[in-house]
């Protein structure tokens, strides 16, 4: 599954614009505003002005073997988000690890290494070893209905879980993370998760507000 574009919302723009272009040194495309962007890989991200919004998860394919490298980059500029005490998070079922930090609008956002992707760097970690993004979380009340209307825009496979409380819908390149927020907290804070509003663009173009999907051409 291929995510060209993610379109995120900041009610403050100016902090945001800040974090991402000096202190995680991505490329900007566009800064206007009320909306920025910055290349991430073969994906774009950006972020547009709206007064009320909740935090996101985000993550990005690096390549197989830069977790390590990116782990050290990351420490030099921000704080690592932990689980049980552990900076890298390995996922065995996945063949991924990956490591997760948060932006200036408390987002959960991840670098992400997975061994299926099959894809080295032989130069050290910097924003143009970021492949794409590769993970946009989904919060509901009730996943099944939400699979079935983006499995009805384009057929998609379960990834990994159920419709019970988790559900990953993808593949190692893209994957949507369908989380009841009834059931489940946010990864791996154990934060409350909140239904967050996006725009994706890729195989899947549609608009998540209010918990509710639309088309978009």
């Amino acid at each position: 599954m291929t995510i060209q574009e993610i379109t995120l919302f900041t009610s403050d723009i100016q902090k945001q614009k800040q974090f991402y272009k000096q202190v995680l040194n991505f490329e900007q495309i566009l800064d206007t505003p009320e909306k920025i962007s910055f290349k991430t890989g073969k994906s774009t991200l950006i972020f547009q002005c709206k007064p009320q919004t909740k935090p996101a998860h985000l993550a990005f394919n690096i390549p197989s073997n830069a977790i390590y490298d990116a782990l050290i980059w990351l420490k030099q500029r921000i704080e690592i988000l932990p689980f049980e005490g552990e900076p890298i998070v390995d996922f065995n079922g996945w063949k991924a690890k990956s490591v997760y930090f948060y932006d200036t609008d408390h987002n959960i956002l991840e670098f992400i290494a997975r061994e299926r992707i099959n894809i080295e760097s032989d130069t050290a970690f910097n924003p143009n070893t970021i492949l794409s993004i590769s993970e946009i979380a989904m919060v509901t009340d009730h996943i099944e209905p939400l699979f079935e209307t983006i499995n009805s825009i384009n057929p998609i496979n379960v990834f990994d879980g159920d419709f019970d409380r988790f559900c990953a819908l993808g593949n190692d390149e893209g994957l949507f993370i369908m989380v009841d927020k009834n059931k489940k907290t946010y990864f791996p804070t154990m934060e409350e998760a909140f239904t967050s509003d996006f725009i994706i663009k890729g195989d899947y173009n549609f608009s998540f507000e209010n918990g509710k999907i639309k088309e978009i051409s």
